[in-house]
């Protein structure tokens, strides 16, 4: 064997026992949804119609950045009435905030969902014309040349010159009831969701000028990308999941075979109950999802009927 051939054979042995380098890999930190919750009236609504859907938030009290179980989710606290700036302009993927200001502040999104719940419901809110009770103002027509407080100055102002009314419209920083009530303006633009407290307050409601929901909106270049977007696609169907079990229960019965046919004529069901044989002979197992308000009513007639083993229970979602 050449000396060539000699050294050559060599430097492979060398080369196989001597140890590898290893490089070590820093793990790849997951993508992150920017998303922006609303503070104050709305956040505590938001906070349970998120835990229904299966996000558990801890907001601390001096805190704006509330952590989630969700290690894919960033979110922010902020104020609805600046949330869908935020949103245009790329400061945050995704938020939830009212169309009263997505349209106050002009902004252009996408809209991923409609989000029917409030403060203290499920429902629409409103922002309406109220006026003291004695007041003479008795419609759109009479606020011409009054002066006007409002937070939603914008929308406001529009309304009005759809009417042909020329008003003054002034921003009100808060306390906007109390304004009508002692004389500084002659009525205000404010949001209800009942109407109490604007009756507690003695105002009349003269005219409703816009109906507000909660949205889900998106920046359109996150919308863009299709991470986020099915991301937020997923977070949209569960919280819609979760407003729809808000006011359905489910309900499961045992009963003979015999007395079936005068119970399904009872229930209430979004398709068909579900029926299952039992073990017991000649006996079947129900369920199905009804709204609440008529349960207290119902299970009395189901009982009358044969039905037995009444289970109710609560839903934290129900995605069609």
């Amino acid at each position: 064997m050449s000396v060539k051939r000699q050294r050559k054979r060599v430097q492979r042995r060398v080369t196989a026992r001597r140890p590898q380098r290893v490089v070590a890999v820093a793990p790849s930190e997951p993508r992150r949804l920017r998303i922006g919750l609303p503070k104050g009236s709305l956040q505590e609504a938001t906070l349970r119609l998120f835990r229904h859907a299966g996000y558990h938030i801890s907001v601390s009290e001096r805190s704006y950045f509330p952590t989630i179980n969700d290690p894919e989710l960033d979110p922010t606290l902020l104020r609805a009435q600046e949330m869908s700036r935020y949103v245009e302009q790329g400061a945050l993927d995704c938020g939830l905030t009212g169309q009263d200001w997505i349209a106050e502040n002009g902004s252009d999104v996408v809209r991923v969902a409609d989000l029917i719940y409030a403060k203290q419901g499920f429902g629409k809110v409103r922002w309406v014309v109220a006026v003291p009770e004695a007041s003479p103002i008795r419609s759109v027509r009479d606020l011409q040349g009054k002066r006007i407080a409002t937070e939603l100055v914008g929308v406001t102002k529009t309304f009005l010159a759809k009417q042909g009314i020329r008003a003054s419209v002034e921003f009100s920083w808060g306390a906007t009831e109390a304004k009508v009530g002692t004389g500084l303006v002659d009525a205000i633009v404010e949001l209800t969701e009942t109407g109490s407290s604007l009756r507690s307050n003695r105002l009349r409601i003269v005219e409703t000028i816009l109906q507000s929901t909660t949205q889900l909106i998106a920046n359109r270049a996150a919308w863009l990308d299709p991470w986020k977007r099915k991301k937020m696609e997923t977070l949209s169907l569960l919280l819609q999941g979760a407003i729809v079990a808000e006011e359905k229960v489910g309900l499961k019965l045992n009963a003979a075979k015999s007395h079936l046919n005068k119970i399904l004529q009872l229930l209430p069901a979004m398709k068909q109950p579900t029926i299952s044989t039992l073990t017991q002979p000649g006996w079947v197992a129900v369920e199905t999802i009804i709204d609440e308000s008529v349960v207290r009513d119902l299970i009395p007639k189901l009982k009358d009927a044969g039905a037995q083993g009444i289970i109710e229970y609560p839903l934290n979602k129900v995605v069609p």
